[in-house]
């Protein structure tokens, strides 16, 4: 089999709590003979530790009812505390333990990732009202540079990416995890990118879809919820930016990884 280089978007309910075995055993598999990056989320994790520290969490919802959370600068602190610190730590723990050279970095790192700073935020209030105020520290993807990354992966290492982006002023920027992981398959040119997940795939009427095109996806987003409704609309940028497939899959089961690169039991967005 020919390498290939696949970015991996571990969701939050992979990286919170015990790693799975099976994944974490596949990873050591595949990467003996092809060049992964990982990319994790975690906020409900970010949420848990805020609370504990008395930062209590603010969540918005667009006009077009997208909730996301609100990022001051105590936020963002504290957001880049977990991400970086906590969470990519204790996955290079886990790695390492199981003989997985990695390295942990943010896209503050060598400007890895780059976002624009929001300025505003168009939000609805409690009253159901449209009303305008300042972004915070919330960013808008707009480029992921592969210089480090390639220059980790030349060396054998596997590189861990936190989403935390470098803003036009480099200021740390809260950025989505599953648009991070598009736009840095595009940015170190991997054939794939690979969201893992908690379920097997996009449901439609029930089922799980087995394969869609580029515009099949854009016209099921209307139909599917948010959390996944995001993984698909990452996986059409990637797609725009030059990746040759999107899979979305469950990261649990003995060779979750391995089923997933062989389209078994998943979801894939292909040309």
């Amino acid at each position: 089999m020919t390498a290939v280089r696949i970015v991996i978007k571990l969701g939050g309910d992979i990286v919170k709590g015990e790693f799975p075995p099976g994944l974490l055993a596949d990873i050591k598999t595949v990467s003996s003979s092809n060049q992964l990056i990982l990319v994790h989320g975690g906020g409900d994790t970010v949420t848990e530790i805020a609370t504990k520290l008395g930062k209590e969490q603010r969540f918005v919802v667009s006009p077009d009812g997208i909730k996301s959370r609100y990022t001051d600068r105590e936020t963002m602190d504290i957001y880049t505390m977990v991400m970086c610190g906590m969470i990519a730590k204790r996955l290079l723990e886990t790695l390492a333990r199981n003989g997985i050279r990695a390295v942990s970095l943010s896209g503050l790192d060598g400007g890895v990732l780059r976002a624009t700073r929001k300025k505003k935020l168009l939000i609805v209030d409690e009253r159901s009202r449209k009303v305008v105020i300042d972004g915070g520290y919330t960013g808008k993807m707009q480029s992921a540079d592969g210089a480090v990354i390639d220059a980790l992966l030349e060396r054998g290492f596997i590189p861990v990416v936190s989403p935390v982006a470098m803003g036009d002023e480099a200021e740390p920027l809260n950025v989505d995890s599953d648009r991070a992981a598009a736009y840095l398959a595009v940015g170190t040119h991997a054939d794939a990118v690979l969201f893992l997940t908690d379920v097997k795939g996009l449901k439609l009427d029930g089922n799980v879809v087995e394969g869609l095109t580029v515009q099949e996806a854009r016209s099921s987003l209307p139909k599917i919820g948010f959390g996944m409704q995001k993984k698909v609309l990452a996986g059409i940028e990637a797609m725009e930016g030059g990746v040759r497939e999107v899979i979305i899959a469950s990261g649990f089961g003995p060779s979750p990884l391995t089923a997933a690169m062989a389209h078994e039991g998943c979801t894939v967005i292909s040309s």
